[in-house]
């Protein structure tokens, strides 16, 4: 490839990206580890739910025909059901049946009539007053209104929220099948890095391996810390031929055009196959993206924002695609711009900035600095602000494209 190669616009980057990977391998796991993944088969109800016609009040079943004449109406009440018990008596006509919310509703009971919406009569304990007329169906959950045996519950690729399992659990399914989580190595590089635990003496610590690390669990891959290469090729050729085995491999720092960048060379030594290097964004344009057998390989930017900001945009989606997710793009709401924004176009610039809600509107305030190596505006960055490509200047309220932040606690 060319050492000065076009650069790849941000969608045709990650789409490029996302051509490189697949689900994992299906594995089944417990519902609570299953949390945040993605279903890799279709499921199947196994139980009709609900299993009868239950009450979802308080109150009386009744025959809505009984309550068509003058209110109120009195009625006998033949028995009262709770739930976890089976009625015993039918309702008929001029009868109702006191009853719990979700208990089985009696034979020949169609509505119920909330408690609030009737009164006792004196002296009468089997008899109660109905204050409203109802029509069939009225806070009656129908039998299966949750889920019929044989039909397909959840499909695969459906993302496991809280709700969807308890779906799940509620069909007596305690295990779920999901791809396995991804294996993601993750390997600084630079002379100056030293550990947090270390004194740095003339260097800095690095903070870009433990916050990718917490980004990729956060993702829901597994990470693993490879240390710090110093900046000769033979140095980070051999970190990263300790890399064997993983699904990503995510390094940062190194992939520019310096004398000590030497990442591309050694994933080219290594039988790694670049697929592109530098994308038109800022922060974060000396991104190289390469492929050895399933292995994805990412060489991310060294200042700790341009790590973090491709993270989002490109490294993210592909773990998504990993662990079977069907919609992995990064989110995105409608904003306002507070302020005024203006650059050279060629890039698109990804702008931090602290939105908040004002009269049903999402507005959003660009940070002071936008320097890449500044983490104290990525610390109090709620949003990225996309500024396409091709724009010049944004107007004070201009209607812009957010992107909530992942890293955002």
């Amino acid at each position: 490839m060319s050492d000065t190669p076009e650069l790849l616009p941000v969608e045709e980057a990650r789409a490029r990206i996302l051509g490189l990977c697949t689900p994992l391998a299906t594995e089944w796991v417990p519902g609570d580890d299953a949390l945040g993944r993605a279903l890799a088969e279709d499921v199947p109800a196994r139980r009709t739910l609900p299993p009868w016609d239950n009450s979802a009040m308080d109150g009386f079943a009744v025959q809505a025909r009984d309550l068509a004449g003058p209110l109120p109406v009195r009625l006998t009440v033949g028995e009262t059901v709770f739930a976890g018990r089976r009625p015993t008596r039918e309702v008929v006509p001029g009868t109702c049946a006191r009853i719990m919310t979700g208990a089985p509703l009696p034979p020949g009971a169609d509505a119920v009539v909330m408690r609030e919406r009737t009164r006792p009569v004196p002296g009468e304990p089997d008899a109660v007053e109905l204050l409203e007329a109802v029509g069939p169906g009225n806070f009656v959950r129908p039998r299966g209104e949750d889920a019929k045996e044989g039909d397909v519950l959840l499909r695969r690729g459906t993302p496991l929220g809280i709700p969807e399992l308890g779906l799940l659990w509620a069909q007596g399914q305690g295990t779920v099948p999901v791809p396995r989580r991804p294996r993601v190595a993750v390997l600084s590089t630079g002379d100056e890095l030293c550990r947090v635990d270390e004194p740095p003496g003339d260097g800095i610590v690095d903070i870009n391996a433990p916050a990718l690390a917490l980004a990729v669990r956060r993702a829901g891959g597994v990470p693993t810390l490879l240390g710090i290469a110093r900046d000769t090729r033979q140095a980070v050729q051999e970190a990263l031929a300790r890399a064997e085995g993983f699904d990503v491999v995510l390094t940062s720092a190194g992939v520019s055009v310096g004398d000590h960048d030497f990442v591309k060379d050694a994933l080219g030594a290594l039988g790694v196959e670049q697929r592109f290097w530098r994308v038109a964004i800022k922060p974060g344009k000396p991104l190289v993206v390469g492929q050895r057998g399933s292995t994805l390989f990412m060489g991310l930017p060294g200042n700790p924002t341009s790590s973090l900001v491709t993270f989002e945009l490109f490294v993210r989606p592909a773990l998504r695609r990993l662990l079977g997710h069907s919609d992995v793009e990064p989110p995105r709401v409608a904003g306002r711009l507070e302020g005024r924004l203006s650059k050279a176009p060629g890039l698109a610039h990804f702008v931090r900035v602290t939105a908040t809600w004002r009269a049903g509107e999402l507005w959003a305030k660009p940070l002071g600095t936008q320097t890449s190596g500044a983490l104290r505006s990525a610390a109090a960055a709620t949003h990225l602000l996309h500024f396409p490509r091709e724009t010049n200047s944004l107007a004070d309220g201009s209607h812009v494209e957010l992107l909530p932040l992942s890293w955002v606690a």
